[in-house]
């Protein structure tokens, strides 16, 4: 019951990312800015985190947890810094593709640290991830020659960070309670944020401006949710298929940008989106089925 409710968070955590995109989208619509959008989202993502940890758990944080949570926050701050840097020289569906290649590195760096190598089920799973998005991506409609190399380290190492996220959220501090974890992890996102992007927005007026309402919905969905369900869920499943079912966050975003935002999806990358998903089930089809190969063998 754990395990499965473990994947479950893991899922909706990156189902989260993906709605977070078409949010982000209708804010710029509305005028504002990534320096607005960006440092608002995870300031108030903070701010909710700390509050909900004050009122229903008990922090007890010692000096040893503070550098390494703070650490985790900073990667998943650098994320997206380092995507959008991305997006300012290389083309949005070149810019996703890159970040993707957090799957095989999170996979990769799991192997490594604890000296085995992955399952063929895993293997599998990141053939079909990758397959699934370059289609969805709508990688064929961009134009190769636009391509800039310090895009392409940017998308890079946008990916590096995520998979260093994944791994890390749910393994460090396991002694702390998850709120207090996922608010200290958001600190150390909102130090880098503000960093690379100063708050104005807290004296420019622009939540007054309309900026508040985009703000919390980008918290929730980018800041509170993802944070939290993959402090909960990754230490019962492992940071590997952790990664492998991150993967739901592009499904996601196709979605939401088809529905809410009126985009045009080709079938191709519809079709994408199935190999995706795809993807994310076959470790769990592999377990089920070893599963019933022992239960006949006794």
């Amino acid at each position: 019951m754990v395990y499965w409710r473990s994947v479950l968070l893991v899922f909706l955590g990156a189902c989260s990312y993906g709605i977070l995109s078409t949010f982000v989208k209708l804010a710029y619509q509305a005028g504002f800015v990534p320096a607005e959008v960006s440092g608002s989202q995870m300031f108030l993502a903070m701010t909710f985190m700390w509050t909900v940890a004050l009122l229903f758990s008990k922090p007890r944080l010692k000096k040893k947890h503070w550098p390494v949570l703070m650490g985790i926050g900073v990667m998943s701050g650098l994320t997206g810094v380092f995507y959008y840097q991305s997006l300012q020289y290389v083309p949005a569906s070149i810019a996703i593709v890159l970040l993707f290649q957090f799957t095989w590195i999170g996979v990769l760096a799991e192997a490594v640290m604890e000296r085995r190598r992955p399952g063929w089920e895993k293997i599998g799973a990141l053939v079909l991830l990758a397959i699934g998005t370059v289609l969805a991506g709508g990688i064929f409609s961009s134009t190769f020659g636009e391509l800039k190399l310090i895009g392409v380290v940017y998308g890079l190492l946008s990916a590096f960070t995520y998979a260093m996220f994944v791994i890390f959220s749910g393994k460090a501090s396991e002694d702390l309670h998850p709120y207090t974890r996922s608010a200290v992890i958001l600190t150390g996102s909102v130090l880098v944020t503000f960093l690379v992007y100063p708050p104005v927005f807290l004296i420019n007026g622009a939540f007054a401006e309309g900026l508040l309402v985009y703000s919390l919905l980008l918290a929730l969905f980018g800041g509170v949710i993802p944070t939290l369900f993959f402090t909960l869920g990754v230490p019962h499943i492992g940071g590997g298929l952790a990664t492998i079912l991150g993967a739901a966050e592009l499904p996601m975003a196709v979605f939401m940008s088809n529905t809410v935002l009126k985009e045009s999806v080709s079938a191709w990358q519809w079709f994408g989106v199935a190999v995706i998903l795809l993807g994310i089930a076959v470790p769990e089809i592999a377990r089920k089925c070893r599963a019933a190969v022992l239960q006949k063998a006794d």
